[in-house]
């Protein structure tokens, strides 16, 4: 197998794993709170970066880390796993996971709205296109259709959802600033973070014995959502020759994610849904063409 053939097999299975989450997450839902699944999931990632880093021969870089390298990782365990994941979840647990993952994928058109102040990035009209027909998606798909009467059937789903696309997006800019590991940082963040959830957790609802069904699906999410999808796409693109093939292919996995929700959560896929997913992923592609071509022309200067 070549090297750009193992790239698209990682990206694929990640791909794939991905697709499963909002299933995941809305079957574990039934069972566990949102700062339960959180807590479970975190602490069993934890255990999986770790093994990555031990299988990586990276686990004596631990030894090496200084008091700022920590005190980093609070700030960014607070963002992720902790806020984003905790509204995330709650959306999830409000709203149809149809509606959740799809507001979800709008993080990127996000990123680029933050970019303008935080980095002072400038936004082309294309890119002010890609923003609109996405936020149209959005739309059509939290008012189930019903655009003129502009009915949310749950503002408050909406909005948290809204909101963990805001977080998320806010992680990756400030991450950009670190210059550790990737897995070693993700492995920090995440101990650090599980202070700070299991406190939440005593707070809000108390620690009780959970149904092993909902443990589980704590276990699923903490392997394959938050260790080993993320472990498969940094391999990916370090792989890869041409980072956009392997980036497009994130496209895939909304649709996937449609018919597992629809046989496995059992839930009826709106029409209103589909349109507003085609316009969802029209944004993003939109959105993937202009920083494909920004990225061209500097090259070419």
């Amino acid at each position: 197998m070549n090297t750009q053939r193992k790239a698209y097999t990682c990206a694929l299975i990640t791909v794939g794993l991905w697709s499963t989450i909002a299933t995941a997450s809305k079957l574990s839902l039934r069972y566990l709170s949102p700062g339960e699944l959180l807590m479970y999931a975190t602490i069993i990632s934890s255990c999986v970066l770790f093994l990555v880093l031990f299988a990586q021969k990276k686990v004596q870089n631990l030894l090496a880390l200084t008091r700022r390298d920590w005190l980093m990782s609070v700030p960014f365990g607070f963002l992720n796993p902790f806020l984003y994941y905790l509204i995330l979840f709650q959306a999830y647990d409000l709203l149809p996971a149809q509606q959740a993952q799809i507001i979800n994928y709008t993080w990127a058109i996000t990123l680029t709205l933050l970019s303008i102040p935080l980095l002072g990035q400038s936004v082309v009209g294309m890119q002010w296109l890609a923003i609109g027909v996405s936020y149209i998606g959005v739309l059509v798909i939290a008012t189930q259709g019903n655009l003129l009467a502009l009915h949310f059937e749950n503002p408050l789903g909406v909005g948290l959802a809204l909101l963990s696309t805001a977080i998320w997006a806010l992680y990756w800019i400030l991450n950009t600033r670190d210059k550790r590991d990737p897995v070693l940082g993700l492995f920090l963040n995440f101990v650090c973070a599980v202070p700070l959830i299991t406190g939440y957790v005593w707070y809000t609802d108390g620690f009780r014995q959970v149904a092993l069904i909902g443990f589980a699906g704590a276990v699923y999410i903490g392997v394959f959502e938050m260790g080993v999808s993320f472990v498969l796409w940094l391999m990916a693109l370090k792989l890869t020759d041409n980072t956009a093939k392997i980036a497009n292919l994130i496209f895939i996995a909304p649709f996937t994610s449609l018919f597992l929700i629809h046989f496995l959560v059992g839930e009826e896929i709106y029409p209103s849904t589909l349109v507003g997913l085609v316009l969802v992923m029209g944004g993003l592609a939109i959105q993937s063409f202009c920083t494909t071509t920004k990225r061209r022309g500097k090259t070419l200067k």
